[in-house]
């Protein structure tokens, strides 16, 4: 933050950009369903503020890559944009939420949206918004605002592809004032934001199949029979030709790994090359091979698969303010899962790549086994070369919104499946706040409601109660403090701590790795996407 003339009663001025994200932060309001009930949340609004930017032709010439879905759709897209940028050309990628800084959310040719620029388009859009702004047509909501300006970037950007995230669900998404992308897909689908897209999976694939427009050929992935009978009918009324994009068979990458680590990374590698090869089609630019899955796949596509990047989703990061000779003791593996089959890929990648991590220092000897219980280090304990225990340590936070009782099991589950068990489970509060941008108005830790990471708390320690085969009522006996369940305290019980900041844990976890000179920290950090950027915002600082 700048500092102003300090006269002993002013106060610290902000900067030009911390003016512009609390201009972005009046925009934020509650979420509320959009639907026919209430027009989609008056999604016509979003046609006036296009006539009020004069954006109204500018994309209408856009050359548009649309992507819907529940899980993957951030990674397709980025998968999508690298493609296109390494056959070369200018891109531009809305994607969202973003980790640290609001402007990650604008990439041109794979970068986010310098400062200098996102301040001159942010102004533009929001002072005409502003100054047209009625009773009838009020300022836009924070997302419609931010997909608004997107629309403003790459327009002035002149780009040559538009590649689009739906924000939340398809048909009332700020994104779908898109009349005529180029090609639309549709990545993995499941349960989530069902308080808003509905309780079925037939819902949720109705509202993101409002994506697809009349004639313009579409792609997703293998679904659950539920949700593609309801895919496929919404494209046969609108004369859409659905295709299914089988997963990337990683031979084709010529002994290269593709950049975004797990498994279902492949799947969405497949839909990315589908919707990169139609594009190239659509808009003649038919010197690159569209590539079959049988066929050896173009340089520039191996090359944009195996370079794309995304922060938060399957990433390794080693804590940089570790000392020197402990550098590696600690380790996030962050993930913004947060649904249940997410939470289970989640687990999978964990897993994997703990066991490999240690493979990688580990003597070619048996295992130790230390303890059947689920809450030990992982099975077998290998000590690596240098005599050090690996341990496995999760810090966790989900949206009230979400059920734990769907996430944890499923986390727990899939990680005992391949050996790999918590130590401890450390529950906090996320650093940022929903109703603000920017990291210079952050809540103070007697701020901060702890009712529901003590609720996340008693949920963990009931499964491993349950587990091992204890009565899961009995759970909250062995806490040791936080009896009384109060909203400002924290809670230390036998297999987990609620701590009133992610600061706290992150010092906590810091001070372990001191104190423990023969143990190695493998830490996951899931649940959120905000909690995995502001575990990101605080290592990698």
């Amino acid at each position: 933050m700048a500092e102003g003339c300090n006269n002993g009663s002013s106060k610290p001025t902000a900067t030009p950009y911390e003016e512009a994200l609390d201009a972005l932060s009046s925009l934020i309001t509650k979420r509320s369903r959009a639907d026919k009930s209430n027009k989609g949340d008056r999604f016509d609004l979003l046609f006036d503020y296009l006539k009020i930017l004069e954006l109204e032709e500018a994309i209408s010439e856009m050359k548009i890559i649309h992507v819907a879905g529940t899980k993957g759709k951030g990674s397709t897209c980025t998968f999508t944009e690298s493609i296109l940028r390494n056959c070369g050309f200018h891109t531009g990628l809305f994607t969202s939420p973003h980790l640290i800084d609001v402007r990650e959310r604008f990439r041109l040719d794979g970068m986010d949206i310098c400062e200098e620029k996102f301040l001159a388009y942010f102004w533009w859009c929001f002072d005409r918004l502003k100054e047209k702004a009625t009773e009838d047509i009020p300022m836009p909501t924070y997302f419609r605002f931010l997909a608004l300006l997107a629309f403003k970037i790459f327009a002035a950007e002149q780009v040559d592809v538009a590649i689009l995230e739906v924000g939340l669900g398809g048909k009332f998404d700020a994104t779908n004032v898109v009349q005529k992308p180029i090609v639309c897909g549709i990545s993995s689908l499941g349960y989530d934001h069902m308080e808003i897209l509905g309780n079925t999976l037939a819902q949720i694939a109705g509202e993101k199949a409002g994506i697809f427009k009349d004639g313009i050929p579409a792609f997703t992935v293998p679904q659950p029979d539920e949700a593609m009978n309801v895919l496929v009918d919404k494209a046969s009324k609108l004369n859409v030709t659905l295709k299914v994009a089988e997963p990337l068979d990683a031979k084709l990458l010529n002994g290269l790994k593709l950049s975004l680590e797990g498994e279902h990374q492949y799947l969405n590698a497949g839909l990315a090359i589908a919707l990169s090869s139609t594009w190239l089609q659509r808009t003649g630019h038919h010197e690159f091979t569209c590539p079959e899955q049988a066929s050896p796949l173009p340089e520039q596509f191996i090359k944009g698969l195996t370079t794309a990047s995304l922060q938060g989703r399957a990433q390794k990061v080693p804590d940089q303010y570790i000392n020197a000779e402990r550098y590696g003791d600690l380790v996030f593996y962050l993930d913004g899962a947060h649904s249940p089959e997410s939470m289970e890929m989640c687990a999978r990648w964990f897993s994997l790549a703990v066991k490999e991590d240690s493979q990688k220092k580990a003597f070619n000897h048996p295992p130790q086994n230390n303890s059947g219980s689920t809450i030990e280090l992982t099975q077998g304990n290998p000590k690596e070369r240098d005599g050090k225990i690996s341990m496995q340590i999760l810090v966790f936070n989900c949206m009230s919104v979400r059920d734990p009782q769907l996430l944890l099991p499923r986390l727990m589950k899939a990680c005992g499946n391949h050996g790999v068990y918590f130590k401890k489970a450390l529950f906090v509060p996320n650093t940022s706040v929903y109703y603000k941008v920017g990291s210079h108005a952050l809540p103070t830790d007697s701020q901060v409601d702890l009712s529901w990471q003590l609720a996340l708390q008693r949920v963990w320690e009931n499964l491993i109660q349950s587990d091992k085969g204890g009565e899961a009522k009995h759970a909250d006996a062995v806490c040791e403090e936080g009896k009384d369940d109060t909203k400002m305290g924290g809670s230390t019980c036998e297999n987990s701590t609620v701590f009133p900041s992610l600061p706290l844990a992150i010092k906590w976890l810091r001070e372990s790795v001191q104190q423990n000179q023969s143990v190695r920290y493998q830490v996951l950090v899931t649940g959120s996407l905000h909690l995995v950027g502001d575990v990101l915002r605080l290592v990698k600082m």
